[in-house]
């Protein structure tokens, strides 16, 4: 596919040989920007784990202080008593079997799922659904809890959740080219410090392995991991 003059002189603007700071990525995201829509700006942090080994298999949550700039469709699988009160806190879909039905069907079109610990033997059956697209409930995420109120308020406030994959890559979106580059920053930093929490005490060897920054269409720009080991 033939490279666009517009491509052309975005990815001249991108040093390949350089790794940037924390903010000068943030500010370089935003420049070379050539979506016509407000892009996704990703963080892409491979690191020094084998995610086969159980006690290496990073995920967790982090609140972003800007969050992502999307708003987060939410469904709460629950008993009937519990309906009211996350509906009150904003989840777009609340029930249960009904749900169970239209995953099983083959519905996904929500971005968080959140349940009440009581459901979950009866959602077990969706993993094969959920599993795959991220979406399936888990008490490391805070995903299955009794307060379903205080766990869709988090995820509409910006708690975002991360997971390594196979490759011991953390892919996470921290926030839209349209915010300024002190937010995506700080946003970024924020996901960063938690990975660096959560680093688990039998990896060897470097951890932060690479860092790149990109936004939807845009080249990955290198970060200097250096500069975020303490």
């Amino acid at each position: 596919m033939a490279i666009t003059k517009k491509r052309k002189a975005v990815n001249s603007k991108v040093d390949a040989n350089k790794a940037y700071t924390l903010n000068e990525a943030s500010a370089l995201v935003k420049e070379i920007n050539i979506a016509k829509f407000d892009a996704s700006v990703d963080l892409h942090v491979r690191l020094g784990v084998d995610p086969k080994k159980a006690d290496q298999a990073i995920r967790g949550t982090v609140t972003l202080p800007h969050g992502t700039g999307k708003t987060k469709r939410v469904l709460v699988l629950c008993t009937p008593d519990k309906e009211a009160s996350a509906k009150e806190a904003g989840a777009d879909h609340v029930g249960l079997d009904e749900y169970i039905q239209k995953i099983e069907g083959g519905w996904t079109d929500i971005d968080v799922v959140i349940a009440t610990p009581a459901v979950m033997p009866k959602i077990g059956k969706l993993g094969k659904v959920l599993g795959p697209r991220n979406l399936m409930p888990n008490p490391k995420t805070g995903t299955v809890t009794n307060d379903v109120a205080a766990a869709v308020n988090e995820v509409k406030g910006g708690k975002i959740a991360f997971k390594v994959d196979k490759a011991g890559i953390i892919h996470a979106s921290i926030g839209r080219v349209s915010f300024s580059a002190e937010k995506i920053a700080q946003n970024g930093q924020e996901l960063i410090n938690a990975l660096i929490k959560a680093k688990p005490s039998t990896a060897k060897g470097t951890y932060l392995k690479g860092i790149s920054m990109a936004s939807t269409m845009s080249p990955g720009i290198a970060l200097d991991t250096k500069s975020f080991v303490h």
